[in-house]
């Protein structure tokens, strides 16, 4: 796998600066719930950072990519295709980032659309995304306040 320094710079290469600080900001919040919920601090600091990596593809990249790695695209995703960026950008971090961890690999596929039976990683780098510092809407500080007490009653109420 690549070093947190190299993932950086590729980020830094590919990513809007704007989408590059949303996604330090999410290694942050994420290292801090793992810390909170007992889950590996390593796997969540590499997932939070690279969760993002193809946000930044156009539709057209995205569409190509998760069809040739076999995925069958449903109409929500062919009518937005940033909706896959979170499978391609599991294909990317496995595929140019050499990461092999699955836990890690899936925290980034379902980042954006959850899954049922979530593990606590995926979880994790879900709620992350959606109350990192940065992030500035209507009800998110209540969110934030929850995710340090219940974890699941945080998500569902970010699915609200």
């Amino acid at each position: 796998m690549w070093s947190e320094e190299i993932i950086q710079e590729y980020l830094k290469n590919n990513l809007k600066p704007t989408r590059y600080e949303h996604s330090v900001s999410v290694r942050g919040a994420a290292i801090k719930l793992a810390e909170k919920y007992g889950a590996c601090i390593d796997k969540a600091r590499i997932a939070g950072l690279v969760h993002d990596c193809a946000k930044n593809l156009n539709n057209e990249e995205l569409l190509n990519i998760a069809k040739s790695h076999g995925y069958t695209i449903n109409d929500a995703c062919e009518k937005n295709p940033q909706l896959l960026h979170g499978i391609v950008g599991a294909i990317i971090a496995k595929e140019k980032m050499e990461v092999e961890d699955d836990d890690v690999l899936n925290a980034i596929r379902y980042h954006t659309t959850g899954k049922k039976d979530m593990s606590i990683l995926e979880k994790i780098i879900y709620i992350a995304d959606y109350i990192e510092p940065l992030r500035n809407f209507p009800g998110v500080t209540d969110i934030r306040k929850v995710v340090y007490q219940d974890l699941d009653k945080a998500l569902l109420e970010s699915f609200n």
